[in-house]
């Protein structure tokens, strides 16, 4: 009988030091998670060059491509933020580039979703929502606090609705980073399962090996799902930053 080693669905997601640096009891090391958001910065960065080399008024495919992607990016601005966003408009379509080249990058065999680790996502949310704040005290100082006490609030309920209002604020951090992180972990390790399923019945010969062409039919389908809810989560956390971006701007 035919010995098979199975890997754990959720090893494609473990954090390996590929250059171990620790300096002053920091751990400083070069990681995969570090090398394919390196890798993602570049080949976004190329891209961008390619797109901007001889353009003309008929587009090349890169021209196309770039000019498709940024104008969803300024749709999402001019929907959620109006003139006002086209100051912030620089930092979200490079938020959203390298969402979707760290998605993209990660369907690829034997590389790292950097986006599938809640350490990545939680981090990026956090640094965002910070960001946000400052803009929204730097924009109306003391006033930005009237956005946990809407008008016209009955003084009794006044402690429980800023409360209320308080942690639904805050929860805001959870749901853009966990959102992110749970689509594309579920969806890989699902990719991974069936890819494994299809494999053993293969490995296994027989009558099992051409039933095989099941699960593989449908690994592709799902492969293809995959990579639009690559883009989609990425156009999902770009359009709630300008959502909450928003939300202190106005202060609804």
């Amino acid at each position: 009988m035919s010995n098979f080693i199975f890997a754990s669905p959720l090893e494609q997601f473990e954090i390996v030091a590929l250059i171990p640096l620790t300096l002053f009891g920091l751990n400083f090391s070069l990681t995969n998670s570090t090398l394919f958001m390196f890798i993602a910065f570049l080949i976004s960065s190329l891209w961008i060059s390619l797109s901007l080399h001889k353009n003309s008024l008929v587009p090349n495919r890169w021209q196309l491509l770039k000019e498709s992607i940024y104008e969803i990016t300024s749709g999402i601005v001019q929907d959620n933020l109006g003139s006002k966003g086209q100051f912030y408009f620089p930092f979200i379509f490079t938020l959203h580039l390298f969402l979707l080249f760290c998605n993209l990058i990660g369907m690829i065999p034997y590389s790292f979703t950097v986006t599938s680790h809640i350490s990545f996502t939680f981090g990026l949310a956090l640094s965002i929502f910070i960001g946000i704040n400052i803009i929204g005290l730097q924009t109306h100082g003391i006033k930005f606090f009237a956005l946990f006490l809407p008008r016209g609030v009955p003084l009794l309920i006044v402690p429980l609705l800023i409360t209320i209002e308080f942690l639904s604020y805050i929860v805001k951090v959870f749901t853009l980073s966990i959102r992110l992180f749970a689509n594309m972990t579920s969806g890989h390790t699902l990719l991974k399962i069936i890819a494994g399923f299809a494999w053993t019945m293969l490995s296994a010969g027989g009558l099992l090996a051409v039933f095989h062409l099941i699960p593989l039919g449908l690994l592709i389908a799902l492969i293809g799902l995959e990579l639009a809810i690559a883009g989609l989560q990425a156009y999902v956390f770009t359009l709630l930053t300008c959502i909450y971006l928003n939300d202190v701007l106005d202060l609804h």
